[in-house]
């Protein structure tokens, strides 16, 4: 995938997603964090696919609904997305830009940080 595909990769702030999540929105979290950092902090109703795992287990997305997948920082919820389309998933797929981290302090400073 080429730069200019990757930067146009939709992504959605931290405050952002908790309006809509708050406005009773549909949408799908998938944290592709690994499970030590799960443990640590974690988005409410997230589904957990390690990034190593997300292709084989892509058939637990439902690419119907509207999905945002976060890590800590954004980098690899980005490798994610892309090799989520390289596979074949039809879904929308967004970035949730700062990923957790953006959420602790932009949302819940009561998600640790790590």
């Amino acid at each position: 995938m080429d730069q200019a595909t990757s930067q146009q990769m939709p992504q959605i702030s931290a405050t952002e997603l908790k309006q809509r999540l708050d406005n009773g929105e549909d949408i799908q979290i998938v944290d592709v964090r690994e499970a030590n950092e799960v443990a640590i902090a974690k988005l409410p109703n997230s589904i957990h696919i390690p990034l190593a795992q997300v292709v084989n287990r892509m058939s637990e997305i439902d690419p119907a609904r509207e999905t945002v997948v976060h890590c800590k920082m954004g980098g690899r919820s980005a490798r994610a997305i892309q090799a989520l389309k390289q596979s074949g998933f039809t879904g929308n797929l967004t970035n949730l830009a700062g990923g957790i981290t953006a959420w602790s302090n932009d949302v819940d400073p009561s998600v640790p940080k790590y």
